[in-house]
């Protein structure tokens, strides 16, 4: 068994363990989607700039109000994101996938920020700033897309949802339909996989950005290095809701819980390598430090302190307080 086939087999696992929670209220249905419409609007907009932070982002588009002193954009990036991601909860139950659900979802995204040229695919060739690779022709787009609306549903229910989801984003990023925001519907296309299969929606947090894009384009020639990606933090995302199941939920079986907890302290206990142990101190005594003084503290690359970082906040041993440019690390 690979160590892919090894994390479908822990993210299965995982989805177990959540749907012995099932069915939850109403109400805390509710409150997971809102967390989780936050969450993922925060991280989706940092990934690519946004400036505004989680809890500014909830304020946003749950309050409507704006923050002094940042773009009017990122305030219409928050509130397209957020009602992109209600319409993808309103498409789940729906069978298949059609151009018009992406046009959709970009219309939605983008309409506060180009009316113009939200919901339609780019007539200007575009160029992807740090990668090799080519994007789709103008003149290929149209085709490209229904050949990708085509795949879709030809394997939606044959390729494991993590596999299915990560190549729904890899293969709609790779032709970049619109002129901006695909990104976004990438990772909104992605989720909506994976929902519809049963399972949470991954979280990508942008301080992971580097080993994002990173996967993204070795996928060009290694399409299994970003569904390894992607199956992270699936995983990830999962052990924190269960984290947030096992404390706030006393309905379930004391059989259910003792198995969560294992699994969630199983993850937490386990040893750090010197590496790791190496990065935890350092963040310890500098918790501003960004990748790149950490690295030389540390002695090792700033490849390698992204895999680590990424790794500690697996095991939940660190977290991000405020944001990628300002915030800070915060030893648990």
């Amino acid at each position: 068994m690979t160590d892919l086939q090894k994390k479908y087999v822990k993210a299965d696992d995982n989805n177990r363990l959540l749907s012995a929670y099932r069915p939850l209220p109403p109400e805390t249905l509710k409150s997971l989607r809102e967390y989780y419409r936050v969450g993922l609007t925060y991280t989706s907009n940092a990934l690519e700039g946004n400036s505004l932070t989680e809890s500014e982002t909830k304020v946003v588009i749950e309050d409507g109000l704006t923050i002094e002193g940042k773009p009017l954009r990122d305030h219409y990036e928050a509130v397209g994101h957020a009602k992109a991601y209600d319409y993808i909860y309103n498409i789940t139950e729906k069978e298949g996938l059609t151009d018009e659900d992406i046009l959709c979802l970009h219309r939605l995204f983008y309409q506060q920020i180009d009316a113009e040229k939200a919901g339609h695919y780019r007539n200007v060739k575009v160029y992807i700033s740090g990668s090799r690779y080519a994007v789709a022709a103008v003149s290929k787009i149209p085709a490209e897309m229904r050949k990708l609306v085509k795949w879709y549903n030809e394997n939606e229910k044959s390729l494991h949802p993590i596999e299915l989801a990560a190549t729904l984003h890899q293969r709609f990023v790779f032709i970049h339909p619109f002129v901006d925001g695909n990104g976004r519907v990438a990772r909104l296309l992605m989720n909506l996989a994976l929902l519809r299969n049963g399972f949470t929606i991954a979280i990508i947090p942008a301080i992971l950005r580097h080993e994002y894009i990173y996967s993204l384009e070795t996928a060009h020639t290694r399409p299994e290095v970003f569904v390894d990606f992607i199956a992270d933090r699936v995983i990830a995302t999962q052990l924190d809701l269960l984290r947030l199941m096992r404390e706030e939920d006393d309905t379930v079986n004391d059989t259910v819980n003792d198995t969560v907890n294992d699994t969630v302290n199983a993850t937490d206990a386990r040893q750090l390598s010197k590496t790791e142990q190496a990065v935890l101190d350092a963040i310890h005594e500098h918790p501003t430090y960004s990748y790149e003084q950490l690295a030389a503290e540390c002695g090792v690359s700033r490849p390698t302190i992204a895999r680590t970082i990424k790794s500690l906040q697996t095991l939940t041993r660190i977290r991000r307080v405020g944001s990628d440019k300002t915030g800070h690390w915060e030893v648990i």
